[in-house]
């Protein structure tokens, strides 16, 4: 296996903090990911390299060992163990992971096979877990959906539940990297990252939103539309209604996760918007309001 060097395929010196992985990530992800690139393998593959360097840069103690021993960085433990255990059994055969000039991959297999001989190299390990973040928008989320991710060259068809929450993730068991000698693959988490919405903020599985209506129907009353993620409706505003009333309305919210049928409220605040640029007739006729409206009290 080709050795990558994860610093140099984010463009990040070896002394990158987490924020500056964290941001050369997120902008390379969004260039080479392959719904913008639609049948490109070489955004695909390049794709998968981003994310396998932001699985491991991204956590500290994954980021430590990767820095120490490079490709071999997820059989690290295993590489220590067997030094320190052919230690105890030959100090005079002790060989430093530091003065070892070759690859830590024979360094790893000659450790084995010294301490249990030709059967030690058939010591099975699990592949490494691989995580990916999936930016959606919430629509997306509000039915459930089929998308294909392309993970490690190959193409995993997954549904999305209605109603999942930002920043969830979910375990696709066997979908990681490959195992060593016969090992198991790893599995693949995936991450959700939802944005916001221009109209409707979220919370669980209940929306939140200002609806504007102007000042004549919040004193006399009438109807108003307003948007839900399922289509429109027409509400009754009531008479003589305050800017910062609430009203709910019942099952018009979110989908609660993997409860089909099962949603949320929308709860709706109303912005009295008063008019602007008024006409001399219509300051006169104001102003006769509010002479009645204080000789009244």
């Amino acid at each position: 296996m080709d050795f990558i060097d994860y610093y140099k395929l984010l463009g990040l010196p070896k002394t990158a903090s987490e924020k500056d992985i964290k941001a050369a990530y997120r902008k390379l992800a969004r260039k080479y990911h392959p719904d913008l690139n639609p049948n490109n393998k070489e955004s695909e593959k390049k794709f998968k390299e981003i994310n396998e360097a932001n699985e491991v840069l991204s956590d500290p103690e994954k980021r430590k060992k990767y820095d120490k021993y490079g490709k071999d960085w997820q059989h690290a433990d295993e590489i220590e163990k067997s030094r320190q255990q052919q230690s105890q059994r030959n100090t005079g055969r002790q060989q430093s992971s530091e003065g070892y000039s070759g690859d830590f991959s024979d360094f790893f297999e000659s450790m084995f096979e010294n301490q249990a001989g030709p059967r030690g190299r058939q010591t099975r390990f699990k592949g490494q877990d691989l995580n990916a973040e999936l930016q959606l928008d919430l629509k997306d989320v509000y039915v459930s959906q089929k998308q294909t991710l392309t993970v490690n060259g190959k193409n995993i068809r997954l549904t999305i539940p209605a109603g999942v929450e930002n920043g969830q993730t979910i375990k696709i068991p066997g979908h990681g990297a490959p195992g060593a000698n016969g090992g198991p693959n790893g599995d693949l988490y995936i991450t959700f990252s939802i944005a916001d919405h221009p109209k409707f903020k979220r919370e669980s599985s209940n929306l939140y939103a200002s609806v504007e209506i102007d000042l004549y129907t919040a004193l006399l009353g009438g109807d108003t539309t307003v948007d839900t993620l399922d289509g429109q409706v027409k509400l009754k505003v009531a008479p003589e209604t305050q800017s910062g009333t609430k009203v709910k309305l019942k099952g018009k919210g979110f989908p609660v996760y993997k409860k089909d049928g099962e949603f949320g409220d929308l709860y709706i605040t109303y912005q009295v918007k008063l008019p602007t640029k008024l006409s001399e007739q219509e300051k006169a006729l104001f102003a006769e309001l509010a002479k009645i409206r204080n000789h009244g009290n």
